[in-house]
């Protein structure tokens, strides 16, 4: 499992830093990294990037000029299909240093921190095992996750970064990705070669039309080469299996016949990607397009014409966007009957192509199954796209679930964009809170369940898809049928399987094990061995859990990070949960209080009036034992010639 691979790299380090052991998990480059950090005398707790001075950092942005010119509309585009999530690209010179960056804000300035910035230096010299200096090093692609960094401060981070190199071989810059560490993915590096390879194939459009042959099948993209004149004389190979023809078939036919007269007019087809549809004989075949000027000696001597078909980019920004289903049914923890049965249902209904329908309170984990349903079946490697209902503007919810055409309404993006429906194609689409959809987009959503077509909005061709529908809601639907709130004929057509999810106050045998299992993780991402104390559960038991697993969750994470010692304690418990617990005690409190005078007593005697392993015995903490001490008045002392050991 990727946390298992997390924790035993950051033990790696841990064994390297301090006795300079290999272990196996280590990778030969990440070992050869290391070893020259240690001998070049890098700070492992340093890492910080060094700021080179005006001076320099301009004349570098000049003689690097052609390769910003040339990266940055690429970055753009990519940064535009990864927007949210939790990523930054990063251009280097042949050195390290920083020439330009594009991402999330947030990302950003949690990077600057670290001086991950234009015009600081990131070589491996200076702030250790990182994937622009070691890929400087070793001149290949480089993903450095987690503590791989030699520098402690980066061990939050992952990094991908791929050499972009000249006509000659040389290297010239470095393209990274970098974002948090736990946002990792293997295919990241994947995409940042496949940006290097494309800036690298700009460049040499640029530098000889002599390479021309060469540039043009490297490419990972279809490519159409025209002249001034718009005269088809080169589609590559890629570019004949998208548009299903034969090497040369369209040679000197005049590329406004197969595109129209408007691509060529419209500036965003010159400064960034729009979807176009080819026109070939009877077929339309939809792409992403963008148009390229190819300049020699500052003259326009033709266009390059890169595309990629529609399905091959919405598989790029599922990957990228995270639309994949992460949980499986084995990440439901629970020892409760009723779970169980829900478990059980959810997997038959898993192999079948029918709508399902999970119904339960806010926080009992409806969402936990529509991923470990989509997991379970056929669909598992297909896109996993999550939409809350409850969240959307009510005027935008068409746009989102349908898509739309560019133009197709004020503050609309200029290319148009693809709806969460065309997204999930060949997967599984999850609609949580469905019962928050407006009932004119009830009509609509009925209507393309019965036939799983759709039309973007603005647009006039229907497209047939192949999607599952798994809903979610925490309404009573039927009552909101009998309101009038709800069409009846959606939600016969959406309860065609359905699974009822059990609040958590009726499966209170699932709170020790849910507690233990987000202790674990906490303790996890933080190196502690923090633990509640023995009385814990007999105290929550009762509780009403009125947020149902997720409340359970944040008090967990809350008691966690108020705790001070290594021991939760019943005081760290929010003030409304512990009412909840009085509540519903039907017991006498001086009971409990004479029973808890009673078990510190034994405690002591058993540890000869030793308070702090007294305290440990029963899972209190330094300053509550002394605490209750105090409030029982029991003096320690008293104790220390009566043990019965």
């Amino acid at each position: 499992m990727f946390e298992d691979f997390l924790k035993g790299i950051e033990v790696a380090w841990d064994e390297f830093i301090k006795e300079e052991r290999i272990s196996s998990i280590v990778s030969r480059v990440v070992e050869d990294s290391w070893k020259r950090c240690k001998r070049n005398g890098v700070d492992p707790y340093g890492g910080k990037g060094s700021k080179v001075s005006d001076e320099v950092f301009f004349e570098t942005l000049r003689i690097n000029d052609d390769l910003i010119t040339t990266a940055i509309p690429i970055m753009e585009n990519l940064n535009s299909i990864v927007l949210g999530t939790g990523f930054v690209l990063v251009l280097t010179d042949k050195n390290g240093v920083i020439l330009h960056v594009v991402g999330e804000k947030g990302v950003k300035e949690d990077a600057s921190r670290l001086n991950f910035v234009p015009g600081s230096l990131w070589s491996e010299e200076l702030v250790g095992t990182n994937a622009i200096g070691t890929c400087i090093k070793e001149l290949t692609p480089i993903q450095t996750i987690g503590a791989e960094h030699y520098c402690k401060e980066h061990h939050p981070w992952t990094c991908s970064a791929a050499p972009i190199k000249n006509q000659n071989g040389e290297l010239i810059g470095i393209l990274d990705m970098s974002g948090y560490c736990l946002a990792a993915h293997k295919h990241t590096l994947g995409i940042v070669v496949a940006a290097a390879f494309s800036i690298e194939n700009q460049l040499s459009l640029k530098q000889s039309y002599e390479l021309l042959d060469t540039t043009v099948e490297s490419i990972l993209d279809g490519m159409m080469i025209l002249d001034n004149d718009f005269k088809i004389f080169r589609v590559n190979k890629v570019g004949n299996r998208i548009l299903g023809i034969k090497q040369g078939q369209l040679d000197g036919v005049d590329a406004r016949h197969i595109l129209g007269d408007k691509i060529f007019r419209d500036k965003n087809s010159f400064q960034g990607r729009v979807d176009w549809d080819f026109s070939i004989g009877n077929n339309r075949i939809p792409c992403n397009i963008r148009i390229t000027s190819i300049d020699i000696d500052k003259s326009m001597k033709g266009m390059a014409i890169i595309f990629r078909e529609m399905k091959e980019v919405h598989n790029t920004v599922n990957v990228v966007s995270g639309n994949k289903a992460i949980f499986t049914f084995e990440n439901i923890l629970t020892e409760n009957e009723r779970m169980e049965k829900a478990i059980r249902d959810a997997q038959k209904f898993s192999r079948t192509r029918g709508c399902v329908l999970l119904e339960g309170e806010s926080g009992t984990g409806k969402e936990l199954f529509a991923h470990a349903i989509h997991n379970f079946s056929s669909r598992n490697n297909g896109p996993f796209v999550a939409i809350n209902c409850a969240s959307l503007p009510k005027d935008l919810v068409e746009s989102e679930l349908f898509g739309y055409e560019k133009g197709a309404f004020t503050g609309a993006l200029k290319e148009g964009k693809v709806g969460k429906f065309e997204l999930a194609n060949g997967g599984t689409l999850f609609l949580d809170e469905i019962g928050e959809l407006p009932l004119d987009l009830q009509a609509k959503l009925l209507r393309v369940l019965d036939d799983y077509v759709i039309t973007r909005v603005g647009g006039k061709i229907s497209k047939k898809l192949d999607v599952r529908v798994i809903v979610a809601t925490n309404r009573d639907l039927l009552e909101e049928v009998r309101r009038k709130s709800f069409r009846e004929d959606l939600y016969y057509r959406l309860n065609v399987f359905n699974v009822k999810i059990p609040p958590l106050r009726d499966r209170k045998e699932d709170v020790r094990i849910l507690t233990e299992h987000f202790l674990k993780r906490l303790n996890f991402l933080y190196s502690t061995e923090k633990r509640v104390y023995a009385e814990f559960f007999g105290d929550v038991k009762n509780c009403q859990w009125k947020g149902n697993v997720r409340e359970l969750e944040n008090m967990v994470q809350r008691a966690f990070h108020l705790c001070e010692d290594n021991v939760i304690t019943k005081e760290l418990l929010p003030c409304d949960l512990v009412e909840q617990w009085k509540e519903s005690m039907d017991i006498n409190m001086d009971t409990i209080k004479d029973s808890e005078k009673e078990v510190i007593i034994k405690a002591l005697i058993k540890n000869k009036g030793d308070v702090i392993e007294a305290g440990n015995m029963i899972g209190v903490s330094k300053s509550s034992i002394y605490r209750k001490l105090k409030e029982h008045d029991i003096n320690p002392k008293s104790y220390k010639q009566n043990s019965h050991n």
